[in-house]
């Protein structure tokens, strides 16, 4: 090639290379929001850990999660720091522990006062919580600095959807109305997916990253599955409200591949991150449409115990991860880090992406209260601290004075069956040492 000629082809390469660098400034604004990745955040309601097809249930289908784990990275090892829903949900959404964002139960039970079946009353006395509440640091508001629109839809105990720093929402959160913990966001799901799609559009139409939460009242109660599902589980259930729980948590499947088909069918799946997890467990008693007393509310796994999974296509490499341990609390660090944006100093967890503070940290914890409850002293059941293999359940001693420590290997006992303290108690004294540690960082 002629040295003319080629002086000229690189004049004309440079000069192009230019003109993409000036089309670059000129969009880097919208680039920008395009490569912060939207965030789906998945939350069943009341669901055990064993009860999905890819962690071998023997009946019960859930092809979509199982897509979503074999996808992404699936820790089996997760757990909720609480086993009720209010402070589970609040604990996601801060990153806090219950006794630091002050949601202890479901219900707020003030000093002299009985409790109340009057739903409105039992919503009035969560107000002066749900105030103090407001004066934290929500996901959703962090999310801003970045340019984020939050979506609320769903189970949502905390009042209004804006008090948890969302644009938009379904709930209401008005007493007066009937409002105490989901009110139409409760809909979602149940009675179609539209809402969740209208969001989806709006962010598209402003240009934005978005982050939705997306927790609906599935496979919660009351169970009643449609009736295609349900007669597909009468021949094999052990009775029939086991039937109906297990048509539910197929339902609640459902809607996730009608969340995950929208999102694919508008462009964005490979830059959308998907995080699931359950908000606590359940096991359904075969006689009684209500839970088994060793789940939800309990310290033990089938009430603490979740699968967490993080999906983002071609970003976030595809693991099945059954060791290590897992926390809701690190749900917000993750979210955080990922976009860049500095976690409050309040907030504990780890960042579920980097291996080495999941290796760093020594122990997660956990705290169950009162349902009703008043003040952590006058309503704590129990701490418990998970260090690899060993599960401690630490009373109470003022609130649960008749019952006893319990230590189990749960990666070798994973149904709680063998109490090891008495035969372990140089773990026992490791693990309480760590939750006491603990108890005083915050």
């Amino acid at each position: 090639m002629k040295p003319t000629v080629l002086k000229i082809l690189i004049v004309g390469w440079l000069l192009f290379l230019s003109g993409c660098n000036n089309t670059s400034r000129q969009k880097s604004e919208s680039v920008k929001a395009q490569r912060l990745p939207n965030i789906v955040l998945i939350l069943s309601d009341d669901q055990a850990w064993t009860d999905y097809g890819f962690m071998g249930h023997d009946h019960i289908a859930t092809p979509n999660i199982d897509q979503l784990a074999k996808e992404g990275l699936t820790f089996e090892r997760g757990y909720v720091p609480t086993s009720l829903c209010s402070p589970s949900l609040a604990s996601i959404i801060t990153g806090l522990y219950p006794r630091n964002h002050g949601i202890l139960g479901n219900d707020r039970v003030p000093v002299g006062q009985l409790k109340t079946d009057d739903r409105s009353v039992r919503a009035q006395r969560f107000q002066p919580v749900i105030q103090n509440f407001r004066t934290l640091k929500k996901l959703p508001e962090l999310l801003h600095q970045k340019g984020y629109l939050s979506f609320q839809t769903g189970k949502w105990w905390l009042g209004n959807s804006s008090e948890g720093g969302f644009d938009y929402g379904m709930t209401h959160g008005d007493p007066a109305k009937g409002g105490r913990h989901g009110d139409v966001g409760l809909e979602i799901g149940r009675n179609g997916m539209d809402p969740v799609n209208n969001y989806i559009d709006l962010a598209l139409e402003k240009d934005q990253p978005f982050f939705m939460w997306y927790a609906p009242f599935l496979p919660h109660t009351p169970h009643n599955p449609p009736d295609s599902l349900l007669d597909k589980y009468l021949p094999i259930a052990p009775s029939e409200l086991v039937a109906k729980y297990w048509a539910m948590c197929e339902w609640f499947d459902i809607t996730i591949g009608q969340l995950h088909n929208y999102i694919d069918e508008k462009g964005l799946m490979e830059n959308t991150l998907f995080i699931y997890v359950c908000d606590n467990g359940w096991v359904q008693d075969y006689n009684e449409p209500t839970f088994t007393k060793n789940s939800k509310r309990s310290p033990y796994d089938f009430g603490m115990r979740t699968p967490i999974i993080l999906k983002w296509k071609g970003k976030i490499k595809p693991f099945i991860n059954s060791e290590t341990l897992v926390s809701s609390i690190d749900i917000a660090p993750t979210i955080l880090d990922l976009v860049g944006i500095n976690k409050p100093s309040n907030m504990h967890g780890s960042n579920m992406l980097n291996p080495e503070q999941l290796h760093a940290r020594k122990a997660i914890f956990g705290e169950i209260y009162a349902h009703d409850f008043n003040s952590i002293d006058s309503s704590l059941f129990y701490r418990i601290a998970i260090s690899k293999p060993y599960k401690l359940i630490w009373p109470d001693a003022n609130n649960k004075p008749d019952e006893e420590i319990e230590l189990y290997n749960v990666y070798e006992d994973p149904f709680e069956k063998v109490n090891l303290a008495k035969s372990k108690q140089e773990v026992v004294a490791d693990l309480k040492s760590k939750i006491e540690v603990q108890w005083k960082k915050n």
